[in-house]
């Protein structure tokens, strides 16, 4: 009897890796809004880290979370990092790419709850006196990721803390 409770299990988990490790390592998240500023306001509120206080859902999340500036003021060469509560966890961020009004590129380090580096861009198009701005968060899941977007659904979840930024800093610029 134990021969064969062991021999199912061997093969539900010989099944569970085959499944895991048929799905695609490549991930991405897109969010898009408009945004009541010219796109040179709403750039400048992504492009200063020290401005994203005032919009990230994720500071909300955690009001007391260690926040640590390091390397340009704002644009390509800026470093923000964080340590914050189990559900911001700790990482760094660094402005790769600054084009005024146009696009920024960060690339995003998390130490926890798990090591991962991805890469964020934030695209700004004029849309008449308003601004279209595009967030994707993209990267790739090693085995452990695969299992994780199995059971969880990281493009709802992300997604959603995407459209609730969108609609922060609609509110930030709003009230300038």
């Amino acid at each position: 009897m134990l021969i064969h409770i062991l021999i199912v299990l061997v093969a539900l988990a010989a099944i569970f890796i085959a499944v895991v490790a048929t799905r695609p390592a490549d991930f991405s998240v897109t969010r898009s809004g408009t945004i009541a500023a010219p796109p040179a306001t709403v750039f400048a509120l992504v492009n200063d880290f020290h401005n994203w206080e005032k919009w990230s859902p994720w500071s909300k999340m955690d009001p007391t979370a260690k926040l640590t500036f390091n390397g340009a003021a704002a644009g390509a060469g800026a470093q923000y990092a964080w340590v914050g509560n189990a559900k911001v966890g700790a990482g760094r961020m660094e402005i790769t790419e600054s084009r005024a009004a146009e696009r920024i590129r960060i690339t995003l380090e998390f130490s926890k709850p798990m090591a991962a580096t991805n890469l964020t861009e934030f695209t700004f198009k004029p849309a008449g006196n308003q601004t279209a701005v595009t967030w994707t968060m993209s990267g790739k899941n090693n085995f452990i990721g695969k299992a994780m977007h199995l059971l969880i659904n990281c493009d709802k979840m992300i997604g959603g803390n995407f459209e609730e930024g969108l609609a922060n800093m609609n509110a930030v610029v709003g009230k300038k």
